[in-house]
């Protein structure tokens, strides 16, 4: 009998769902048309607002081409983590091509679709939304924000180079301006790209702000001055952006259950895709590299996908990372500093790092755990009855219980709520300045069967801090098995190590460590220099059964042992094949 009753609530909910039957919603019966170049923004956004009456809704656009324009997009206040300080952009308002806010049950279907965003936008934002599906297109921007050039001719007192024709410029007085739509660039970095080798490194526009520059064709210029520290080559490729993250290549606020599908991100302005306080994210196929044979070399000016504060489960997989000018994946949560104890109940905190405020760290019902800054010791929890945002660096946070007298004014909290489990499979990194993958979450994570090719700095970083970047947590459980290492951490000699854990505990405590349960097994590096993996602050760490390859793709240093553990405890190393002989564990 009990049976028979779940067999009937079962055929219910199966009989229910069918008659959910998605409604399709064509963009251009609102005016949309593909290949026309014209703005497309207002009939999208209207197509979007019709989907707000149906429970289940395909926003549909007929392949082709669709060009965004900031003049109609929506504009939205956002804080968005890691992006950019109250100096380097002080009014936090963007305008955004797709805005998605408190929908559910939506597909953007782009079937094979290619979205050309102009000026500064960000491309999509889903805020307070749920079973929402994009997939099947293209982002790309009319003028991407990063401009690139090839050096043809170098030598101490000239360098003439060929200007990417995506890359608009103009000379003024003698000097090159990079412009875009409604923008110029400012606030200079550069990073010389070597493509025959998959590299980059750390560059310097200095000596072309300081030279004369001279248009001698259409597409090339020619620089006059001191060149004699700069270390480029002809056929390298020098790529310059505005440092400041005053945009973001997409943006997923408090939201759950979001799957990306499918998606070729060519071009993002600022961070990358930024996910914020989800839950439940599902990115399969998404591919951050520049368009194929565009020419162009980078993707992202910063990270590809970046994740602060989410819940739930992450899922990564067969994705695609290479061009960007920081790493290609951070998860994270943001510690806040005690700044006062207002009651034995009441703390005011700060967000203390400048790129890093103003959103809502904190809600009622969030377990928190209170740590000492200097230790990253975890000393006890409680539950958040009341919090607020009382300016843009401060929150008035409640508990539900007093604390005990061990916390103190400038020791931090952590939101445990709000932290993933996560998995990466079957990706690549490459072509990135910086580290593969950053990591710190305290529940269960798995890095899988990628591929991590010359990766600048350590192909993945754990850190955890309540001293720089506030990003926390500790790590309690992640597994990195069945990947492939190779030449990575040429940017970061001589602490090259490929895996590197290394949290920020200023001051250790004896006893106490900030992460645990680590196992790194069944993976190949393959390495032209000694350092493997370092370590500190770890309780029960395991190396095992890897193969360890010798590359002579740069000269070593043999600064650095292969094994480097500081403060650790239940360190494992057995089954290693080491194909060349490396200096001994230090």
């Amino acid at each position: 009998m009990k049976n028979y009753f779940l067999g009937l609530m079962l055929l219910y909910l199966i009989l229910d769902n069918s008659n959910l039957k998605a409604q399709t919603i064509d963009v251009t019966n609102f005016g949309a048309r593909p290949d026309s170049f014209a703005d497309a923004t207002e009939n999208v956004k209207k197509a979007i607002e019709a989907s707000k009456a149906q429970e289940q809704t395909i926003l549909n656009f007929p392949k082709g081409r669709y060009d965004f324009w900031p003049d109609q997009a929506t504009e939205t206040h956002y804080y968005i983590s890691n992006s950019s300080s109250e100096v380097e952009f002080p009014v936090k308002k963007q305008r955004v091509g797709l805005y998605l806010k408190g929908l559910k049950n939506v597909t953007i279907e782009g079937n094979g679709s290619l979205f050309v965003f102009h000026g500064k936008m960000i491309s999509w934002v889903l805020d307070d939304c749920s079973q929402i599906n994009i997939q099947n297109l293209a982002i790309n921007y009319e003028r991407p924000g990063m401009s690139e050039m090839t050096l043809k001719e170098v030598s101490q007192s000239t360098v003439i180079a060929d200007i990417h024709p995506d890359s608009r410029f103009a000379i003024s007085d003698g000097h090159l301006e990079w412009y875009g739509e409604k923008w110029i660039a400012k606030n200079h970095h550069a990073v010389l790209v070597r493509p025959e080798k998959g590299m980059l490194l750390y560059s310097d526009w200095d000596p072309f702000l300081k030279s004369k520059a001279e248009k001698i064709a259409a597409l090339r210029v020619k620089f006059t001055g001191d060149f004699s520290k700069f270390k480029g080559n002809p056929g390298e490729i020098l790529t310059i952006r505005d440092r400041y993250r005053d945009y973001v290549g997409a943006f997923i606020n408090r939201s759950k259950n979001i799957r990306l599908h499918h998606l070729h991100m060519n071009s993002m302005h600022g961070l990358g895709i930024v996910s914020q306080f989800s839950e439940n994210l599902n990115y399969d196929s998404v591919f951050v590299e520049p368009e194929k044979g565009s020419g162009r070399v980078i993707a992202s000016s910063a990270d590809g996908m970046h994740f602060s504060g989410c819940k739930g489960q992450i899922t990564v997989n067969n994705c695609r990372f290479n061009g960007l000018h920081d790493d290609p994946l951070n998860v994270h949560g943001t510690h806040l500093k005690i700044t006062e104890i207002v009651t034995p109940t009441t703390l005011k905190l700060k967000f203390m790092h400048h790129q890093t405020y103003g959103f809502d760290a904190f809600i009622a019902g969030d377990t928190v755990a209170y740590l000492h800054s200097a230790s990253l010791q975890i000393f006890e929890q409680g539950i958040v009855k009341t919090a607020k945002l009382i300016s843009e660096r401060e929150m008035l946070v409640e508990l539900q219980k007093p604390f005990s007298k061990a916390l103190k004014v400038g020791d931090a909290l952590e939101n445990t709520t709000w932290t993933p489990s996560v998995t990466i499979k079957n990706s690549r990194f490459e072509g990135t300045i910086s580290r593969g993958t950053l990591i710190t979450t305290r529940r269960k994570v798995i890095i899988e069967n990628n591929v991590y090719y010359r990766t600048g700095m350590h192909a993945i970083l754990i850190e955890n801090d309540a001293s720089g970047w506030y990003e926390s947590g500790a790590v309690t459980d992640l597994t990195i098995r069945n990947n492939q290492f190779i030449e990575c951490g040429f940017n970061s000699a001589p602490d090259n190590y490929i895996i590197s854990i290394n949290p920020q505990d200023k001051e250790p405590l004896s006893g106490y460590y900030v992460h645990r349960n680590i196992r790194i097994e069944n993976n190949t590096f393959k390495v032209y220099d000694s350092p493997l993996l370092s370590a500190r602050s770890t309780n029960g760490l395991t190396f095992k059964n890897n193969k360890i390859e010798n590359s002579d793709f740069l000269p070593a240093t043999k600064t650095k042992p292969a094994f480097n553990f500081v403060g650790c405890k239940g360190v494992k190393l057995s089954g290693n094949q080491f194909y060349k002989v490396i200096p001994p564990l230090h």
